[in-house]
């Protein structure tokens, strides 16, 4: 039995603020349990639903100190086992009191480095020795750090390997090197250019990828992104000098959560036989109750997104009033930065009838969405992975993207002269050419509805269920252990 430990800050169903939180909920569940022991380690965070909560198991605790800013502190360790997979809760008031999970960049570097050493401090003592500990992204960056330095004093660690995570490289958890010294107890020679110091600072995300035994990310153009200078963060140094211990493994969606045939989300259920008599059925209804104009022949647009500038949205206000034309409805679902709140407020109020502006996040309306929508844009500057084209797929409503990182590895260009391919895109960050692709999606959709029902066809036969992506870190897994 291979035992394997996900170490993160986030993971559905207890908590989630983003994709990440998906990889670590859906990827622990696929594995099959007669040969994979799969569990999971994050904080228990007070803002975690009381139906699970109230089940947490106590299992042990423990006093434990890190550094000198970080004196001798309770740990809890709390389990629950949900689907076959153990998961296992950091307890500590103080750190993981929250209404959410992430607040004051300075706290929470310092509640993630003693999450980082409690996660390694509680192995011992609850019995579970696992042979890869598995981190994702800078809140556990330090696990592989401590792993390879202070732990190394005690025998029980010996052997254990890491695989750091990037599902984001822009964050990375940075703060000053004095500060990072009295919260970890790292010793003077682990902050030098070549381990954690990042321009004249301390970098958590940058210790994990120095000492973690292999370096994953979430798509394979992506993990050749990183190693440049435009997309690598100050950090395309050393993903290039490791690049012979990093891969790109395309994330997957959950097929059970997300499928038009048996979503009671959504107001007319479907599947690929019948798309095209009952799919439209969704469109009206949201139409409705969004208070747009009740037309199935609209081209429906959907977007749904953190409104933040990694998303290409000033791609769209640059031509959003040629976007937004008589055939044209826009819908949007998403918070974020007020700049873009704001914006699309604005258009909803200019364009009644064909923008609907919705300002903040609900599951419900996004099932609904992806329904309803014939197409759905992300333009994004820069996109690790992306899961918003996969869900697109699977509910037969279009993708179009820009190419970059997982969006050019999961869609397929329509080309009109083979009748191949599954969704649109446009190569350059350029709100021109964005605006050529989706009025060259439009034709194709008003002028040529066989090849776009044809292509719906190809973007429903889609796999990206967790399985093929499950068999790429099951041969990483057995790569590190020698198998």
């Amino acid at each position: 039995m291979k035992k394997i430990l996900f170490a993160a800050s986030e993971c559905v169903p207890f908590i989630k603020t983003g994709g990440l939180a998906d990889v670590c909920g859906a990827l622990p569940k696929t594995f099959d349990h007669k040969d994979w022991d799969v569990r999971v380690v994050i904080p228990n965070y007070s803002c975690i639903p009381e139906k699970y909560r109230s089940q947490f198991e106590y299992v042990t605790h423990f006093y434990m100190a890190c550094g000198s800013y970080i004196p001798s502190k309770y740990v809890g360790v709390l389990q629950y086992k949900l689907d076959g997979v153990t998961y296992y809760f950091i307890d500590n008031q103080e750190y993981f009191n929250c209404f959410v999970p992430y607040g004051d960049m300075r706290y929470d570097i310092e509640k993630f480095t003693f999450f980082d050493k409690a996660v390694l401090s509680m192995l011992p003592l609850i019995g579970f020795r696992p042979d890869i500990i598995h981190c994702h992204d800078w809140q556990a960056g330090l696990i592989p750090v401590y792993l390879k330095n202070e732990f190394q004093a005690d025998s029980f660690f010996w052997g254990i390997r890491s695989i750091m995570t990037i599902h984001n490289l822009k964050f990375q958890g940075i703060w000053d090197v004095k500060t990072m010294k009295g919260l970890t107890g790292f010793s003077n020679d682990l902050f030098v250019p070549d381990k954690l110091e990042f321009n004249k600072d301390a970098n958590m995300l940058k210790g994990g990828l120095v000492y973690a035994d292999y370096i994953t990310t979430v798509s394979d153009t992506y993990a050749q992104e990183i190693q440049t200078e435009y997309y690598g963060e100050g950090l395309n140094g050393l993903l290039s000098a490791r690049h012979f211990d990093m891969q790109g493994i395309v994330n997957g969606i959950d097929y059970t959560t997300y499928n038009p045939q048996t979503d009671s989300k959504i107001y007319m259920n479907y599947d690929a036989s019948n798309f095209r008599k009952k799919k439209y059925v969704n469109k009206e209804r949201l139409q409705e109750e969004l208070g747009l104009e009740v037309d199935k022949k609209k081209y429906m647009i959907g977007l749904i997104s953190r409104l933040t500038d990694q998303k290409g949205l000033d791609l769209i206000n640059a031509v959003m009033d040629g976007l937004v034309d008589e055939f044209t409805q826009l819908v949007v679902i998403g918070t974020g930065e007020p700049q873009y709140e704001n914006m699309f407020r604005h258009y909803a109020w200019k364009y009644p009838n064909r923008v609907s502006a919705n300002i903040c996040y609900s599951d419900d309306l996004a099932h609904k969405l992806y329904a309803a929508a014939d197409a759905f844009l992300m333009p994004s500057r820069f996109e690790p992975c992306g899961l918003t084209q996969m869900i697109s797929f699977r509910y037969g409503t279009v993708p179009i993207v820009r190419e970059t990182g997982g969006l050019k590895d999961t869609v397929q260009a329509y080309n009109e002269y083979d009748n191949s391919g599954d969704g649109f895109s446009f190569t350059n960050y350029n709100a021109d050419e964005m605006l050529q692709v989706i009025n060259y999606s439009k034709h194709i959709f008003y002028d040529r509805k066989r090849q776009w029902n044809q292509m719906v066809d190809r973007g429903m036969a889609n796999d990206f269920s967790w399985n093929a992506s499950k068999f790429r870190y099951e041969g990483l897994y057995n790569y590190l252990l020698g198998e």
